[in-house]
This record gives structure tokens, C-alpha cells and sequence, in this order.
């Protein structure tokens, strides 16, 4: 999150004050609740450009990012019959999800220097430090492709539309099994390859009802919370036998 951070404040420093209000975002919620039967939601992403240029070539890139988190990666390999962990790569403050939309690919909108410097796109994506002793890329290409498997991951490379010339809107999923936290949607114009505005919202995915009672509960006491299912899988296992015992 301090990159993302770091970025913004990179674009505010590089263009014009007059281009800075060229562009007005906003998200359909800003916060989507997670109970036992949810099985995923999209949020809406609009916004339009105001005073837009009568020359050159806009495109908008959405971006939404769940919280960071520090992740193993394991290599296995096949020895003596069997396969086990051999090598492996901890991969520090990298994002729990990731979704990119544009108005076109990212390699027609920007060149890959401007991209890797906003963190645009998936191949951009970097761990904010690396643990281990080879080469980490391969790793580090490896999660991604795991987390894209998982829904965790995507792109969208025609995701954003211009309803009108200065009207935009992308729908970003939101897949059952998404961790809770607060997420952060950005929003880049783009004009003639380069960044001339950008735009954050927080966006927050918390648990609800039961659900969240129990996790405060098992995070503010997880010792009681661990006695309390060991207990009441003894009832639930004490009248189960009970119940066989009169049905024989």
C-alpha cells in the first residue's frame, strides 16, 4: 500500500494542477459484506473526464487492489518416488487481489517503463522485498498464475467502456473467498501514453452476522475459541451417539 501511495503522489507531482481535475471517479459501494451464503459480487466503477483535451487519445486503466500479505511459494520435484518441497521463495507484501481493467491493453496504452512505474498490469506486479536463495521470477510468476487460477488475479483488457465521450464505467468481480480488509480502487487516465490524473477510493470487504462475531472472537480470543469447538464437538459427538443408540 505505501507503493500505491507513492505512486499517487508521483502523479500529482508530474502533471499539470489543471490536468489534475480532469478526471471524477466513483465506485457503486464502498463496502461489500460477506455472510455465510456469499458466493460473490461485482462492484461498478464510473466516472468521466471533464474538460477534456480536443486533441489526442484518452484511456482509462481501473485498478483494484486487496490488502498486501507476505506469501510462500514452494517448488516441488520428484525424488526417489515421491514429491516434496525443495525449493521455495517468501514473497513479502504482495497483493491478496488484483484486478485490472482498461480500454484497451496495456501494451497499447502505455509503453512497459510507464507501466512498471505505476505497478499497471500483472507482469508489474512486485513483492515489496524477496526471501530466498535462487532466482526469484520464476516464483514470483508462479503465484500469479496460482492466484489468477484461484479468481484472486485478472485482467480486462476491454473492461472499461465509454458509455459517452466523456462518460466511463468497469465492472470489477468480487469472488467468494476474497480476504477482508480494505481494498484500494484506482483509477488512471491515461492520455497519449501518458499519466495526466489518477484517482483513489477505498473500498472494504468485511464479514457480517454470525460470521464476523466469530472471527473477533477467534482474533481477540483464540484460546477460549479453540476450547470452545473442541467442546462443543464432544456435544455435538455425545449426541450423536446417543441418537444412533435409540435408533438401534
Amino acid at each position: 500500500m505505501r507503493r500505491l501511495a507513492a505512486a499517487l503522489a508521483l502523479v500529482a507531482l508530474t502533471v499539470p494542477a489543471d490536468a489534475a481535475e480532469n478526471l471524477v471517479s466513483g465506485i457503486s459501494q464502498d463496502t461489500v459484506e460477506i455472510n455465510s451464503s456469499y458466493t460473490g459480487t461485482d462492484i461498478v466503477v464510473y466516472g468521466a473526464i471533464e474538460n477534456p483535451e480536443p486533441t489526442g487519445v484518452d484511456d482509462v486503466v481501473v485498478i483494484v487492489r486487496g490488502p498486501d500479505a507476505n506469501m510462500t511459494v514452494r517448488q516441488k520435484q520428484w525424488v526417489a518416488g515421491i514429491w516434496i518441497n525443495r525449493d521455495q521463495a517468501k514473497l513479502l507484501a504482495m497483493p491478496s487481489y488484483y484486478y485490472i481493467a482498461s480500454t484497451r491493453p496495456l501494451d497499447k496504452i502505455a509503453a512497459s517503463f510507464t507501466l512498471e512505474r505505476y505497478e499497471i498490469g500483472l507482469d508489474a506486479i512486485v513483492p515489496g522485498q524477496i526471501v530466498s536463495h535462487h532466482y526469484a521470477e520464476p516464483f514470483r510468476q508462479a503465484l500469479i498464475r496460482h492466484k489468477k487460477i484461484e479468481g484472486l488475479y485478472g485482467e480486462s483488457p476491454y473492461g472499461v467502456v465509454f458509455q459517452f465521450p466523456t462518460l466511463f464505467r468497469a465492472r470489477i468481480p468480487v469472488p467468494a473467498g476474497v480476504p477482508r480488509g480494505q481494498y484500494n480502487v484506482v483509477v488512471y487516465l491515461f492520455r497519449d501514453g501518458n499519466v495526466i490524473s489518477a484517482q483513489s477510493t477505498p473500498l472494504f470487504v468485511d464479514q457480517t452476522g454470525l460470521e464476523r462475531r466469530l472471527h473477533n472472537f477467534a482474533l481477540s480470543s483464540p484460546l477460549s475459541y479453540g476450547l470452545s469447538t473442541v467442546f462443543m464437538a464432544l456435544v455435538l459427538g455425545w449426541i450423536s451417539s446417543l441418537v444412533f443408540r435409540r435408533a438401534d
